[in-house]
C-alpha cells in the first residue's frame, strides 16, 4: 500500500479549489453580461446607443418589454398597407362585379373605403373590420399571410430583425401594436419576427359561432388608442417603444426607455388637431425631442403590381435609404 502523501493532498485539493472558485466567478460575469450583434446598415453611434441602452437593463428583474408599431416600422408601406392590399385584392377576386346581396354588401364597404380616402382615419380602421366580418378567424390569417407571401416578403427590414434578435437574446418581450385587423397580421408578423401570435395586437373583433363578428373590443389601437392598447394589453411600461408615423406618437410616448423612429416623414407640416406636433414634421419634431431617429429602405418593388395602385388608393411616400 502507497503511504498518504498529506502535502500532495492538500496541495491539490488546494488547486481544484482555486479552479472552482475561478469558475464561480466567470459564471456569475457571464450571467451578468449581455450580448449585443452590431446591426448592419445602421451606423456606429446608433449601434452603440442601442448597446448602451440595453448594457443599462441588464440588471433589471423586472419585465421587459419592447413595443413596435407594424407598417413602416417593421416592414414596408410602399405602395401602401399590407392591409389595404390585402383587402382590395381579396374584394377583386371575389367580390367585384359579381350582383349578389353579399357581393354588394361587401364592395358598399370598398367603396366608401375609396371614397373615405383617409386610411388612418379610425372610420376607415374599422370598415377594415366590417369587410372581413363573416369569415373565420383562420380565414382571415390565411388572407393576410398569402397577401404576405405575395407582396410584402422583401419588405420586411432586416435591421428591425437585427434588433429584434437582439432584444431576445437580452431577455426583452416583442410586441407589435397595429391599427390593422389583429388576426390579419397575428399569422405571417409571428412567423416573421418569431413572437408569439397574441403579442401581435391590432383591431380586435368578437368572434361569434366561429365567424369573426362587426363588434369591435375596445380600445382601437390608433393614434391615441395605441398607448391605451398597451396600457390595456400588455399591462407594463415599456423600455423601448418604435414607431415612424404621427399616429405612433401617444404609443412612443409611453416608453419609459428609448424611443425608436423609423424613416419620420419630412414633407407634410402637421396641424392643431396633431396637438404637441402642432407646426413640425413627424422628423423634426422627434428630432427636437431627441429621440433615436433609424432609416429602413421602403421603395416601390420593380415589375409587382400591386391591387391598391390600380384601385387608385393614395400612395405612401417612399423612403430610400441614405
Amino acid at each position: 500500500m502507497k503511504n498518504f502523501n498529506q502535502s500532495n493532498f492538500f496541495h491539490r485539493t488546494g488547486f481544484l479549489l482555486n479552479i472552482i472558485v475561478i469558475a464561480f466567478f466567470i459564471s456569475i460575469l457571464t450571467s451578468y453580461s449581455q450580448s449585443y450583434s452590431p446591426i448592419g446598415g445602421w451606423s456606429a453611434e446608433v449601434n452603440q446607443k442601442l448597446e448602451t441602452f440595453l448594457d443599462s437593463t441588464q440588471h433589471l428583474k423586472t419585465r421587459k418589454v419592447a413595443v413596435f408599431d407594424g407598417d413602416g416600422t417593421v416592414f414596408g408601406q410602399v405602395p401602401n398597407y399590407l392591409a389595404d392590399e390585402a383587402l382590395y385584392l381579396y374584394a377583386d377576386e371575389h367580390f367585384r362585379g359579381k350582383s349578389d346581396p353579399y357581393s354588394v354588401e361587401k364592395m358598399e364597404i370598398i367603396n366608401r373605403m375609396i371614397d373615405n380616402g383617409n386610411n388612418v382615419s379610425k372610420e376607415y380602421v374599422e370598415d377594415r373590420v366590417h369587410f372581413l366580418s363573416g369569415l373565420t378567424p383562420e380565414r382571415i390569417e390565411e388572407i393576410g399571410y398569402d397577401c404576405y407571401q405575395r407582396f410584402y416578403n422583401d419588405k420586411i427590414y432586416p435591421e428591425m430583425i437585427e434588433l429584434i434578435a437582439n432584444l431576445k437574446v437580452n431577455d426583452f418581450e416583442v410586441w407589435v401594436i397595429t391599427a390593422s385587423p389583429e388576426l390579419l397580421y397575428q399569422k405571417f408578423l409571428s412567423e416573421v419576427l418569431g413572437i408569439p401570435k397574441v403579442n401581435v395586437v391590432g383591431v380586435k373583433s368578437v368572434v361569434v359561432d366561429g365567424k369573426v363578428s362587426n363588434v369591435m373590443i375596445q380600445p382601437i389601437p390608433q393614434d391615441d388608442g395605441k398607448a391605451n392598447a398597451l396600457e390595456t394589453f400588455i399591462k407594463v411600461e415599456p423600455l423601448i417603444v418604435g414607431g415612424n408615423s404621427r399616429g405612433d406618437m401617444d404609443m412612443l410616448n409611453k416608453s419609459i426607455g428609448l424611443k425608436i423612429v423609423v424613416n419620420p416623414g419630412d414633407k407634410k407640416v402637421r396641424g392643431e388637431d396633431d396637438g404637441e406636433m402642432n407646426g413640425c414634421t413627424v422628423k423634426s419634431y422627434w428630432k427636437k425631442e431627441g429621440v433615436l431617429i433609424v432609416n429602413c429602405n421602403d421603395v416601390p418593388i420593380p415589375n409587382v403590381d400591386f391591387y391598391t395602385t390600380k384601385w387608385k388608393i393614395r400612395k405612401n411616400i417612399a423612403h430610400l435609404k441614405d
